[in-house]
């Protein structure tokens, strides 16, 4: 069942790329673009865990790993059965504790919980080549996520901060380090670098507390969105506009909104 769908779908887009003539258009540089916003497109509705988008974003990446492959395919570089075999071997070759390899290697840890995993899966991909353990992580991910990743990745070989307590007094170190950095007046670079340290802390201590840092910022986008755009359609509703309120005034709208909502919880 799941054969035949993916068939009608490869089936589909071979139609297109023939007789559409935006599909023939299409480059894998004019797709790029389009493929970021239905990746965000989806991590929206993962975070909404709004399931019905979740499965209409999915089949729109889907559609862009086969747009892709067709493209590959037609420029003689790759199909889409080789996209699928290469994950597939990869996946059996860095899980061998699920598929034994038929040679024994050496440094693997006898995997015992998820962490073993992950750690083999980096001494792993370094035997495959790799120079870092930081290697795999793609330069121009968004920010907090990259940090994320990047204090995950260190993790796996044991730099790794041992409980969330000691995680918190580096947060508190690099605040103070940055109101030093204010109170001297020191330069604006300066200011920026000690507080993209903090950044970089707070997130390490979102990791200690199993807490995705960048849905958590995001979830405190979105509320401030709603309470923001509520305050707007009650200064309306009174026949003004936020530019006419002082500070103190739209402070008060917003406590009444924001308690409005605490009480409905």
């Amino acid at each position: 069942m799941i054969q035949n769908a993916f068939e009608r779908l490869v089936t589909i887009m071979d139609t297109l790329r023939e007789k559409c003539p935006w599909d023939k258009k299409q480059t894998i540089q004019s797709l790029r673009q389009m493929t970021l916003e239905e990746t965000y497109e989806l991590t929206d509705a993962i975070l909404d865990e709004d399931w019905t988008n979740i499965k209409e974003e999915l089949g729109d990446l889907l559609l862009h790993i086969v747009f892709y492959s067709k493209i590959a395919a037609e420029q003689q570089q790759f199909t889409i059965d080789e996209v699928a075999n290469a994950i597939s071997d990869k996946l059996i070759k860095r899980h061998p504790h699920i598929y034994p390899p038929a040679e024994h290697t050496e440094g693997l840890l006898e995997v015992k919980s998820e962490e073993d995993v992950k750690r083999n899966w980096e001494r792993i991909k370094l035997k495959e080549g790799k120079t870092s353990v930081l290697s795999g992580v793609p330069v121009f991910l968004p920010s907090i996520i990259k940090a994320m990743r990047l204090q995950e990745k260190a993790k796996q070989v044991g730099f790794e901060w041992e409980k969330k307590e000691d995680v918190w007094e580096k947060v508190e170190e690099e605040m103070e380090e940055l109101q030093s950095a204010i109170n001297q007046q020191e330069s604006q670079l300066r200011q920026q670098e000690e507080l993209g340290d903090l950044l970089f802390s707070v997130i390490n201590y979102a990791r200690f507390l199993n807490i995705d840092a960048d849905a958590a910022l995001e979830q405190t986008n979105k509320k401030f969105i709603s309470r923001f755009t509520q305050m707007e359609a009650i200064a309306a509703g009174k026949g003004q506009t936020l530019n006419n309120l002082t500070l103190d005034e739209m402070d008060t709208i917003w406590n009444s909104v924001k308690n409005a909502k605490l009480e409905n919880e």
